[in-house]
């Protein structure tokens, strides 16, 4: 009788009530934001007892341009002491470098207007109580913080319930972890490629101890050349498995489910590119995601996942992520998040450092008439 799609089984009645944890004037005003001074940590929601969080919004006013990478979201369940979510605001709800651009995807979006609106689907579920806290980082006040946090009251989920997860990491890569001289090679431009038999060098998408599954990765690269930053392979091991292990890719676009060097926005409910460069080939920054809805990663005790920055982890690219996933409590306690001072973007490439590049380059050839093509 029920069918397979996303709408089947909406006409199944189920036990629970519906509440809503929000930022509204509790005097009936229209004033229906909180506001979080500088430094400071406001608790968004303090929920007892068991239920699942259904739906999460918020928007921000803040006079800091970089508020969404300066304020911290943190989740709890169930009386932890470690959150098991915890990510810069922007970044978790898919906006990369503090910046506001729309966004569309089933579990996650940022929506008109100019992605403004962060939306979260992925239902969250607890048994002894969820706890959500925002930290404002920033050095000055966010001005308003509107909010709103669905959530059922209803039985404690089952046993073997998993509990949402989220990791943000940020690395700013060394393009000499296979090549001693540090060479940028990709593409072979500059010579044979190198090997790499390991996963040693690769960015880090999560470290995880316990029994669950990852459902989805956002990855914001910001390129500081013109090359393909995509060559690098995901890689995935299972339960302690020794490297190549269960899974492991054939390049960065492949993993996110697209194909041939990519540079233009898409939106799929599952993956896409939300974010893409709009300067030289490659250079700059671009946010991709895939959401891991139909095909989990599934562990059982423990999971490596990680990616490499370019073949063989040839490039420096700044590169930061968040991984989403469900396992059993407790969890591996997340490494201590960087400081907000390096948690701010890397100066952009422009026209100007393209323009020296090629002074250099040309000094290299012994000046003259020069193209750009010639070779030594």
């Amino acid at each position: 009788m029920h069918g397979n799609g996303p709408l089947s089984r909406l006409y199944d009645l189920r036990a629970g009530r519906s509440k809503r944890v929000s930022s509204y004037d509790c005097g009936g005003g229209n004033a229906d934001r909180i506001q979080i001074p500088a430094g400071q940590t406001a608790v968004l929601a303090d929920i007892a007892g068991a239920g699942v969080i259904r739906h999460i919004w918020c928007t921000i006013a803040s006079p800091d341009p970089m508020v969404r990478r300066n304020a911290v979201l943190r989740m709890y369940w169930d009386g932890e002491a470690q959150p098991s979510v915890e990510s810069p605001i922007g970044d978790f709800f898919g906006q990369g470098w503090g910046e506001r651009y729309n966004f569309a995807a089933l579990p996650l979006a940022a929506a008109p207007k100019q992605g403004n609106a962060l939306n979260c689907y992925f239902p969250m579920p607890f048994a002894s109580g969820a706890k959500i806290t925002l930290e404002n980082q920033s050095d000055r006040q966010m001005d308003a913080f509107y909010y709103y946090i669905d959530y059922e009251d209803h039985a404690a989920p089952p046993a073997d319930a998993g509990r949402f997860h989220a990791w943000w990491n940020r690395e700013l890569t060394d393009s000499g972890e296979n090549d001693p001289s540090g060479r940028e090679n990709e593409w072979s431009v500059l010579g044979p490629e190198g090997k790499n038999p390991s996963d040693a060098g690769n960015y880090l998408f999560l470290d995880a101890q316990g029994r669950g599954h990852v459902v989805g990765v956002q990855y914001y690269c910001d390129s500081p050349g013109p090359i393909w930053y995509g060559e690098g392979d995901d890689m995935w091991l299972i339960d302690g498995e020794p490297w190549p292990g269960s899974l492991h890719g054939t390049g960065t676009e492949d993993f996110f489910n697209s194909s041939w060097s990519p540079n233009e926005l898409y939106a799929h409910p599952y993956f896409g590119y939300a974010r893409v460069p709009h300067s030289l080939a490659w250079l700059g920054r671009v946010h991709c995601y895939r959401f891991l809805l139909e095909d989990p990663i599934l562990f059982e005790k423990s999971l490596r996942g990680s990616i490499e920055h370019g073949h063989a982890n040839c490039l420096t690219l700044d590169l930061c992520s968040v991984a989403y996933w469900y396992q059993t409590e407790p969890h591996k306690p997340f490494p201590a998040l960087p400081p907000k001072e390096q948690r701010q973007n890397m100066p952009p490439i422009g026209e100007r450092e393209v323009h020296r590049w090629r002074d250099a380059w040309r000094q290299s050839m012994g000046g003259g008439t020069l193209w750009g093509h010639e070779r030594v």
